[in-house]
């Protein structure tokens, strides 16, 4: 147990997240594995969408074109991985989740650009690096808490992933965010999902 803490404390640090999910999460989470597994499918479609989104609007900035073509190549073979996942375990793929943590997150940005693309373009890359941020974290207490083999192994390495996505999204940030103090932004964002995540974690759903 103290090794696992101390891992925890140590991706927290990392990912700069200020309010760690509570383990017992994953109690609720074991209840329906069909709906978990359901909701990261739809989660994983939803970022590589977003992806495209960016590059659809930037795509003046070639090495971010690139990189988040791959990035949404990965989250698109995440989408089918999940989906195999549950046809092997003979469950169904059920309809798209609303996820209301990440429309929380949505609307805190529309409100947060100043009307330049710059402002705007930042704005999306710290929203779409906060959802990896989260995801990676919520990745990591499954693949230490859950019960099912396979699953905590399948989890372990998504989250590796998903970290890698959070760096992506930050590096681009702070890149292109010309005028904008990023590192302040980032701050802002960060207590600003503190509140918002401290509403969730009571359902089955990768933000739940």
């Amino acid at each position: 147990m103290k090794q696992i803490l101390t891992s925890n404390k140590k991706i927290m640090g990392v990912l700069r997240l200020q309010l760690p999910t509570d383990p017992r999460w994953v109690n609720i989470v074991e209840k329906n594995i069909e709906e978990i597994l359901t909701d990261h499918a739809w989660c994983e479609q939803k970022a590589a969408t977003n992806a495209i989104t960016i590059i659809t609007n930037n795509s003046e900035h070639q090495d971010l074109v690139k990189d988040l073509l791959a990035l949404a190549k990965e989250e698109i073979d995440h989408f089918e991985q999940v989906h195999n996942l549950i046809i092997k375990r003979g469950l169904k793929l059920g309809r798209e989740r609303k996820d209301d943590y990440v429309n929380e997150l949505y609307q805190y940005m529309k409100k947060s650009g100043n009307g330049s693309r710059v402002s705007g373009l930042v704005e999306r890359l710290l929203f779409s690096a906060m959802i990896e941020a989260r995801s990676c974290e919520r990745f990591k207490v499954l693949s230490e808490n859950i019960q099912d083999e396979e699953l905590a192994v399948f989890y372990r390495e998504l989250m590796e992933s998903e970290a890698g996505h959070y760096t992506t999204f930050i590096t681009y940030a702070r890149k292109y965010g010309e005028g904008i103090d990023v590192e302040k932004r980032w701050r802002e964002w960060l207590a600003f999902e503190e509140s918002v995540i401290a509403n969730y974690g009571k359902g089955e759903t990768i933000h739940g």
